[in-house]
């Protein structure tokens, strides 16, 4: 059985001292949740070395980091190596995300070379993949997930994708308070494992944990996880405050 996995991705929110404050929070309420649930939180890089440190005498909460360069180090100025965030006890990193393939113009390339430099880092990388709106409508959702998917994950090792979470995230339910409804989203999971599963085996593709990424909230989070494909969520507006995110993780805890 797949644990679930509960990632919070603050995107461009919280400097140290927010940071600090919402995990003395957090910690204080978290109890035992972690037995059944595994919980990441993903600041901005400027405050994951006050989040390693306010989590220095609680290992149930994991550090991600928002991106990573697909580069060793050079003259890369403004970029982040994967030595660097394991240096930091960071261990998970999420790659991918749809803001940094609309936004910043990352292709399924570059995004493969990131995903297997944070693996030769022994980071665990969170590989975003998702449909926009315009080509779920043009009914184009599995063509798009089977590129992503495959260019993402190309020459990526049976070992270093068994270390690799999954989100699956509908571009349009991102911050737009819409959400996929449990079928289709499990409809998507399904998918995404299936081609996992070509690319792989059957049995390695039942081991990968795959997110949910579009606006779970601690009222959809039970229905969502009650699906058999479903092992989680990426988080972002639910995260943001830590009583809504605790909220969140006991709904997913109780699945």
């Amino acid at each position: 059985m797949r644990k679930p996995i509960i990632a919070a991705n603050w995107k461009m929110n919280k400097g140290p001292k927010e940071t600090v404050d919402f995990l003395a929070t957090f910690t204080s309420k978290l109890n035992n949740i972690t037995d059944n649930v595994d919980v990441i939180i993903s600041p901005p890089f400027v405050s994951i070395p006050s989040a390693i440190e306010a989590l220095s005498s609680n290992s149930d909460v994991a550090i991600a980091a928002q991106n990573v360069s697909e580069n060793d180090n050079g003259a890369f100025t403004g970029e982040t190596s994967s030595m660097m965030l394991k240096e930091l006890f960071v261990r998970y990193v999420i790659i991918g995300h749809s803001e940094r393939r609309t936004i910043y113009g990352e292709t399924d390339e570059v995004i493969n070379a990131k995903i297997k430099q944070a693996s030769l880092s022994n980071l665990k990388p969170i590989f975003c993949i998702g449909e926009t709106l315009e080509e779920r409508d043009a009914d184009k959702l599995e063509e798009v997930l089977r590129a992503q998917i495959t260019k993402g994950l190309a020459g990526v090792s049976d070992k270093d994708m068994a270390e690799i979470v999954v989100a699956y995230e509908p571009v349009w339910a991102i911050g737009t308070g819409r959400t996929a409804s449990a079928e289709q989203a499990q409809e998507a999971h399904a998918f995404v494992r299936s081609v996992i599963s070509d690319l792989y085996s059957k049995e390695l593709a039942e081991k990968v944990r795959i997110q949910y990424g579009g606006s779970m909230k601690a009222a959809n989070a039970a229905e969502l996880l009650s699906q058999p494909d479903i092992d989680g969520g990426l988080v972002g507006g639910a995260s943001l405050e830590p009583q809504s995110f605790l909220e969140l993780i006991q709904a997913v805890a109780a699945v």
